[in-house]
């Protein structure tokens, strides 16, 4: 855990350094950039990376091989053909996201680059080799921020598509090296395997697409209704600590707890959840406060200090931890968990949509802010309440413990 979060803060720096080192609407185009492929990314992998978080721990050893071949050739050829489909459609999808055709080449190659790299990252966490995914994840953050540096102190480069290009090229960097801590055999693909993680996978998809929509669509509205470079300061502001606590948490927390959340009784789990809610959203607020306003006084330039900007951040990414610690231990606990967390955020969906919409439109960067708050809050809500009502009892219908996908 301590590796990971050196290496997530070394990612956070070379994130930083970027928005240092290219204006304000430059980083807005990185960072929406990055929105679309991460909603992309749902498409490409499937769930198929949490179906791996869940399988891999309860299946036997000599599983483990089809298990993994299966997952990563299904993977490319899948993420392949869709980013061949998204060329092919852009004429419609430049005109539906309000984007060029460049933006739109690197967001479907960035997502493919990061579906192979959720999926490589899950088989390791999956066997349970963690210090060896911790020291790969730390390698290649340095690289990462190497590449970047020399990018813009020797080179001189203030064209955020280099930087695009290295973020793509570490990603990939990581999938590949990762292979030495498992083993591929393409004789192992199995169509019937592939359609059981599929069909495992799919509520996690649904979930996953809903997650990405509800947490990606405000940076595409902002860049709909705000300056390019709004959409830059906002990043910073809200875009960059909540991808920096989701980084912490995969890599840090997450790196054991998803995979003990798997073999844990998530009635219980959520229980405990629902009890350390007040301080996990105290720690988080003030941590990103905090982090906040260190990360002003580096950038200042085109970055407005502003700390009833810098609150409102600090409040939304708070309700957003305790709403994703909630939705980990759904999404851990197979379909029925899957199901719960969809119908909550399916429930949830149009208040927030309509929410981020109108604040946005109404006042830009601090609309957003305030939606993201509002947002967290109502689907933090409607997991309660549904939670509530599935695992009402913990006599009824115990968590699943066991494999579910067929083999």
């Amino acid at each position: 855990m301590l590796v990971n979060a050196v290496a997530s803060g070394v990612s956070a720096s070379t994130t930083l350094l970027v928005a240092w080192g290219v204006s304000a609407a430059e980083f807005g185009r990185f960072t929406l950039v990055l929105s679309i492929a991460l909603i992309v990314t749902v498409g490409m992998v499937m769930s198929l990376h949490f179906v791996m978080y869940q399988e891999l721990p309860r299946s036997r050893p000599e599983e483990h091989r089809a298990l993994i071949s299966t997952a990563l050739l299904s993977t490319l050829v899948l993420g392949t053909a869709l980013a061949l489909a998204g060329v092919l459609a852009a004429p419609v999808l430049t005109a539906v996201l309000g984007v060029d055709l460049r933006t739109l080449c690197f967001a479907l190659a960035l997502a493919l680059a990061m579906a192979v790299n959720y999926l490589t990252e899950s088989f390791l966490r999956g066997l349970r080799k963690y210090g060896l995914t911790s020291a790969l994840k730390i390698i290649v953050a340095f690289v990462y921020l190497g590449v970047s540096a020399w990018f813009l102190f020797v080179l001189d480069v203030r064209d955020v598509d280099w930087y695009l290009l290295a973020l793509i090229g570490t990603n990939l960097l990581f999938a590949l090296v990762s292979a030495v801590g498992f083993r591929i055999d393409p004789r192992s693909w199995s169509r019937a395997l592939a359609r059981s993680l599929y069909r495992h996978g799919a509520y996690l998809t649904a979930l996953g697409g809903l997650s990405a929509v509800l947490f990606g669509v405000d940076v595409i509205f902002l860049n709909h209704w705000a300056e390019a470079s709004e959409v830059g300061v906002y990043s910073i502001y809200n875009n960059f600590p909540k991808r920096l606590l989701g980084v912490v948490f995969a890599d840090g927390i997450g790196l054991v707890l998803l995979p003990a959340l798997a073999v844990t009784d998530t009635s219980r789990a959520l229980g405990r959840i629902g009890r350390l809610s007040p301080a996990v959203f105290a720690a988080a607020a003030l941590l990103s406060f905090a982090a906040s306003a260190v990360f002003f006084l580096l950038l200042r330039g085109e970055y407005p200090y502003s700390f009833g900007l810098m609150a409102l951040s600090a409040l939304g990414i708070g309700t957003h931890t305790v709403f994703n610690l909630y939705s980990a231990a759904l999404s851990m606990d197979g379909v029925r968990g899957a199901r719960a967390l969809i119908a909550a955020q399916c429930a949830a969906a149009p208040i927030v949509l309509a929410g981020q919409a109108a604040l946005i439109a109404w006042q830009g960067l601090a609309g957003g802010l305030v939606a993201f708050i509002l947002s967290n809050l109502v689907l933090t809500a409607a997991v309660v309440i549904v939670s509530a009502r599935v695992y009402r009892s913990r006599a009824a219908a115990p968590s699943v413990r066991h494999p579910e996908v067929p083999r």
